[in-house]
């Protein structure tokens, strides 16, 4: 019997989270550029009570206060639509989704958590 035929790999470590965990977390923060705060609400809410998934927990309630953020600028950008100064800020606001769920993405994918600039915390 060979020694290398009952190995089973070591775990990960107790505080690293998994790296589907990392892929999904990812994919949270990307899908908010085109689908808002649909899909970082869908996760929060399916994984919160699940201790294990506390790293995902994290990133959707990130992204989802970050899109909710967002909601709100679109908003007050269409209302001021009316004095031209609205387009400007809902521009501003689509370039800054963008750019800062790109950077929270790859930052969850490395298996950290980014904390959006400018994001009223709204679900704690």
């Amino acid at each position: 019997m060979s020694d290398y035929q009952n190995t089973t790999p070591p775990p990960p470590p107790a505080n690293a989270p998994a790296s589907d965990d990392n892929t999904i977390a990812m994919l949270v923060h990307l899908s908010g550029i085109i689908l808002g705060f649909i899909v970082p609400l869908i996760m929060w809410l399916v994984n919160k009570d699940k201790p294990e998934k506390a790293f995902l927990t994290e990133n959707s309630k990130e992204a989802l206060n970050f899109q909710l953020t967002l909601l709100g600028v679109y908003i007050i950008g269409t209302i001021l639509t009316i004095i031209l100064i609205g387009a400007l800020i809902n521009f501003a606001a689509w370039i800054a989704c963008i750019v800062f769920s790109i950077i929270a993405g790859l930052a969850a994918n490395k298996g950290e958590t980014y904390r959006y600039p400018m994001t009223i915390r709204l679900i704690k």
